[in-house]
């Protein structure tokens, strides 16, 4: 059975009719940094560039950094990323010209053979949009027979990805298609919250057209949206570190409409859709942001806060976000959500062992026996806390 809480979503705050296009800042600030792995700067100051020149390397699996912008290097400072840590970040003086590298339209996307499928998606940087930044060429690499695109979004308060689908749910399946016929994909799931009927209003509209795509609609309970909880409701299969490992791959529905761009006009995501949102931000909303946009500017654009003094700032949900020293945070691929709630009057409390944890452990683990035997290496083995996710 799988375990889990019920959440109040909070998501009613942030869904509008329209997003707010803040795409076309005086500067971007490129974290040159990818699954947390600090990747090597390629240019240097007074360098020009297009969108899509590769200014930054992951070089161990030679994965590029492209700017999302034309413009001038000013140099590299130090700024806050998602993980409330300072990295290195490329500034680039934006010309807003949008002057692309290279201009391409492809008119059917389901003609590439599997390897330049796997080399595009290199090619044009596309990461896990959810939150992980993993890069997605990794995941189609082995042979694939099930896809799960991840539509659950389930953490509260964010919207970014029903926002997606309400303006795109045909080109996403357009893209599911392509990407199914591509790597020999026999069946697709599309994973939703059971009661949010806007996304599968939003979808059903189109999916009748695909004969092998299929809307399976989840219960509401925390922590659906994580990748081993989703194949385990749909497919009622386990594996042990990758799901490729038992032929699946599951993408986020913005990593999927990413691969929409990739395909299409070989380019790489340049502005992403983000929820500012917390009962501390006088109007909560979805805004379209250009990639290494301050989100500070942003803020200072759409709305004020409300007491910020008792504000706390969290970068993703408020489940698996970070809590920010600041709102100077830089706008990457991966970053769903900026939260601005109430400071929390809860103090830490001994824990009394009663067990609960246990209860609701998604991933089934003793949370309370891990505490009790810290640095006690031979026992922890048994205990297996590296398959924590991390709920919160």
């Amino acid at each position: 059975m799988l375990k889990g809480i019920k959440l109040d979503s909070k998501k009613t705050m942030s869904i509008t009719d329209e997003i707010v296009d803040v795409s076309n800042p005086d500067k971007v600030y490129i974290p040159l940094i990818n699954s947390n792995v600090i990747c090597d700067n390629l240019t240097k100051k007074g360098r020009k560039v297009k969108k899509g020149t590769m200014i930054g390397i992951r070089k161990d699996i030679e994965f590029p950094i492209l700017s999302p912008v034309s413009g001038k290097v000013l140099g590299v400072e130090d700024q806050l990323y998602l993980t409330n840590k300072r990295v290195p970040c490329i500034v680039i003086e934006n010309d807003k010209k949008e002057m692309l590298l290279k201009k391409e339209l492809v008119e059917d996307i389901t003609s590439y053979k599997k390897e330049e499928f796997v080399n595009i998606l290199k090619d044009c940087s596309i990461i896990g949009m959810g939150g992980s930044g993993f890069p997605t060429f990794l995941k189609y690499i082995g042979d694939i027979n099930t896809l799960i695109v991840n539509a659950v979004e389930c953490e509260p308060y964010i919207t970014a990805d029903l926002m997606l689908i309400k303006l795109k749910a045909d080109l996403i399946l357009e893209t599911i298609e392509a990407i199914m016929k591509i790597n020999n994909i026999e069946k697709c799931y599309i994973a939703y919250k059971k009661e949010n009927k806007a996304i599968y209003n939003s979808f059903k509209k189109y999916v009748n057209n695909y004969q092998n795509i299929k809307l399976i609609g989840l219960k509401s309970i925390y922590p659906m949206g994580w990748e081993r909880y989703i194949i385990k409701t749909i497919l009622k299969k386990n594996y042990n570190k990758y799901p490729s490992e038992i032929g699946v791959v599951v993408n986020n529905v913005s990593t999927v409409f990413a691969i929409y761009k990739a395909l299409k006009f070989k380019r790489a995501i340049t502005k992403r859709i983000v929820t500012i949102s917390g009962e501390n931000f006088d109007e909560p909303l979805n805004v379209l942001a250009k990639v290494g946009t301050n989100v500070s500017e942003i803020i200072n654009k759409i709305g004020k806060y409300i007491d910020l003094e008792n504000s706390v700032i969290i970068a993703g949900g408020p489940m698996m976000g970070f809590s920010l020293d600041t709102d100077s945070l830089i706008v990457t691929n991966n970053l769903n959500a900026v939260l601005v709630l109430p400071k929390c009057d809860d103090k830490e409390q001994n824990c009394i062992e009663c067990g609960k944890c246990i209860n609701i452990c998604p991933a089934n683990l003793c949370p309370v026996f891990i505490m009790k035997n810290k640095g006690n290496k031979e026992k922890l083995k048994e205990l297996h806390p590296e398959q924590c996710c991390e709920c919160g």
